[in-house]
């Protein structure tokens, strides 16, 4: 049974007074999963965290409720955006996508340059075991090198531009080993992904203006870029699924976006070639430039890797040779 729709603020109100969301429920006579529902989608709503204020939520004060915001707030924005995402750094390895988001940063100097997630793949901390005495990959130090020399080099590129970064799920895998296996060392430098990438803002989703968020996923399948969007009613800009592609959904509210923003790594790159057991995925090397007009976002731009040397961007190639 949902969630009876009381006003938000009420809603909130009582969260507080009663304690959380078990009170809760025996008021509104709902189940406690449709009062958590409501709980996360005011916090996505409106950028906050709702806490219980019961003596029993007190004694955990001293805890972080999260490692990362939940929403991360652009606020109002024109001007021009680039979203990349699934980048898998490896050592050794800069892609023809990756230099041409370096181009494309320092010719557009976009507003704000956002990650959407996956900067660090995991390889040995992988949840699938190793494929037999095949490579087992890059160290955790080894990659975050990697990493850390990739990130500099957009930081550099972006100049004054917000740099934001929504975590993906690869990116959870180093403080979810440490957390599994070494608790107590909660809180200590170093132990957390964000601390390696001070300049960046770590967050599970970043909105921009009223109407747009980017997030590191959220449908699956061939056709969640139009799944997104249907489901989440507004522009919506994923990575994970590595497709590089973008859909249109009109309706009596007008147009609205679902994009994929592909993965920055060659698709049959050395993170993935065991992986995919030597098959061609579905997936597309590049980025994509949002350009925002009047609080409005307008239709998305994909670049995309052409050949080695160049990529496709607004109907023209692009030399990133010399990046």
């Amino acid at each position: 049974m949902p969630a009876p729709k009381v006003p938000d603020g009420e809603f909130i109100e009582l969260w507080k007074t009663l304690g959380g969301a078990t009170e809760v429920a025996k008021r509104l006579n709902t189940s406690l999963a449709g009062v958590h529902r409501r709980r996360r989608s005011m916090e996505r709503k409106h950028g906050i965290a709702i806490e219980a204020s019961h003596a029993k939520a007190d004694a955990y004060k001293h805890l972080t409720p999260y490692a990362h915001k939940a929403n991360h707030l652009l606020g109002h924005l024109n001007g021009q955006v680039i979203v990349f995402s699934d980048c898998h750094w490896w050592p050794g390895v800069r892609t023809t996508a990756n230099k041409g988001l370096l181009k494309l940063i320092r010719e557009l100097q976009p507003k704000a340059v956002i990650c959407g997630g996956d900067a660090f793949d995991g390889a040995r901390i992988s949840r699938y075991p190793r494929p037999g005495f095949l490579d087992a990959g890059p160290t955790v130090i080894e990659e975050l090198k990697a990493c850390k020399e990739r990130m500099e080099e957009i930081e550099e590129a972006a100049g004054r531009a917000k740099l934001v970064w929504t975590l993906g799920n690869h990116d959870q895998r180093l403080e979810a080993r440490l957390a599994a296996n070494v608790p107590e060392y909660e809180g200590v430098h170093g132990f957390h992904l964000k601390d390696h990438f001070p300049k960046w803002v770590p967050a599970w989703c970043c909105w921009i203006n009223d109407d747009t968020i980017v997030s590191h996923r959220f449908k699956n399948g061939v056709h969640a870029a139009w799944n997104n969007s249907v489901a989440s009613g507004v522009n919506i800009i994923t990575g994970h699924l590595h497709q590089l592609t973008w859909r249109r959904i009109t309706d009596f509210r007008g147009d609205r976006y679902g994009v994929d923003t592909g993965t920055l790594a060659e698709p049959m790159g050395p993170q993935f070639v065991n992986y995919l057991e030597g098959k061609r995925p579905q997936w597309g090397s590049g980025f994509a430039v949002l350009t925002f007009k009047d609080g409005r976002m307008l239709m998305p731009q994909l670049a995309q890797k052409w050949d080695e040397q160049h990529i496709e961007f607004n109907g023209k190639l692009i030399d990133v040779s010399g990046e």
